[in-house]
């Protein structure tokens, strides 16, 4: 007989075919261990489905004898696995950006930020699982703006816009688009590397790190898609830009990387982009630059912002990004630095005829360029907490290949 006062689900002719558990689990949710559940319906196999899943759930089970009131098929007495199975579970913080925490400890692994965490599971196989190391306050915005300003390579150019250029202003076109794509496959390759390593609760970061490398995959697009539009070939690849690009793959820290890649070599990228889209011989140079430089600029904003969070509390850390751009000065001091090539398309660009008078503008516009560039370094070090001298001595040791 079922215990008096014992409630009565009733599931009419539901069975577990068709979702019967669910209302079982609901009605079980609401009893103490020990307490017994009534079940009532009209499903052939209620019994028999009941039982598997009530051994499967820690629940006991017994079938209805002769004389159970109200058509019950059988009585469940409420076991507590499910309850043991939440000992020792904890919430991995909060699911907004308040609710990261300083040090998410590996058992999270791909849990989400916020979700009631079971004790047990597989540690994630993430190495930067402090939030000092990677974090940036402006994360969260600046990836809501990335995410908003995603652009279609094929529908934000007009690839069939008109222009006529001659062959030595188009191949001088090209071979800058070469040296731009080389440049933005090392800044595609740096982040997504350091994204897998960084643990998921702070996805933020590893959305905007995911976004960064998509930027830069449709800005090899595009840069590629220029080169190739009259019909060409791709430009010339230097030995020396290659052994400089490089060096940016080999630095592991998170902070020096994104301080090499981002703050520096993106940071100079700003002014070559703005510069290119300025002297750009057509409206589709002129455009893919302008585009690019928008994704840079977020890219350079997220490297400042975390170096400059992560100075706030690691005052050593400036003493450590001196050091990584003297060793990678020291590994490039004997390579020729700036393929001639780009160097010469650059000032052709500038110039915009075959005049001495304009040929001696283009090598002065690149010349501002190089200023520009270094100005731009010495502020942005400025800001991370350097004093201007010796920002002025960093800058200067950056790698004459831009990157």
């Amino acid at each position: 007989m079922t215990a008096p006062g014992a409630p009565v689900l009733r599931l009419g002719a539901l069975g577990f075919d068709r979702g019967a558990h669910l209302l079982v689990r609901r009605a079980l949710d609401g009893l103490r261990p020990g307490e017994e559940l009534a079940v009532a319906g009209g499903d052939p196999a209620l019994a028999v489905h009941l039982r598997a899943w009530c051994r499967t759930n820690g629940h006991g089970m017994r079938e209805a004898g002769p004389g159970e009131p109200d058509g019950v098929r059988a009585r469940i007495v409420r076991g507590r696995a499910d309850l043991d199975r939440r000992t020792g579970a904890v919430r991995a913080g909060g699911p907004g950006p308040g609710g990261v925490v300083a040090h998410p400890p590996p058992a999270w692994g791909l849990a989400a930020r916020g979700a009631l965490v079971e004790a047990g599971g597989p540690p994630g196989p993430f190495d930067l699982t402090d939030r000092d190391h990677v974090w940036a306050d402006v994360a969260p915005a600046l990836y809501a703006r990335a995410a908003a300003s995603q652009w279609d390579p094929a529908r934000a150019v007009d690839w069939d816009a008109p222009f006529v250029l001659p062959d030595e202003v188009e191949r001088a076109v090209v071979q800058v688009m070469t040296y731009l794509v080389e440049n933005e496959q090392v800044a595609l390759v740096v982040p997504a590397r350091l994204l897998a390593r960084v643990h998921p609760h702070f996805r933020e970061v590893l959305q905007l790190l995911a976004v960064q490398a998509a930027d830069e995959a449709r800005h090899m697009e595009v840069f590629t898609r220029r080169a190739l539009l009259r019909g060409g070939e791709m430009g010339t690849s230097s030995a020396g830009g290659r052994e400089s690009l490089h060096t940016l793959l080999t630095e592991p820290d998170f902070s020096l990387a994104a301080f090499l890649l981002s703050v520096l070599g993106e940071g100079s990228f700003l002014s070559l982009l703005e510069f290119l889209e300025h002297h750009a011989p057509d409206p589709v140079t002129c455009r893919v630059t302008a585009l690019a430089r928008r994704d840079e600029a977020r890219h350079v904003a997220f490297g400042v912002a975390h170096l400059h969070h992560r100075s706030t509390v690691d005052p050593a850390l400036r003493g450590r990004l001196r050091a990584a751009v003297e060793r990678r000065h020291d590994a490039l001091q004997d390579t020729a630095g700036l393929n001639q090539d780009v160097f010469d398309s650059l000032v052709v660009l500038a110039a915009g005829e075959w005049t001495p008078e304009a040929i001696a503008r283009g090598h002065d516009a690149v010349a501002g360029l190089r200023a520009a560039m270094d100005e731009g370094r010495q502020r942005r070090l400025v800001h991370l907490g350097f004093p201007a001298d010796e920002a002025a001595e960093l800058s200067a040791l950056h790698t004459r290949n831009f990157m």
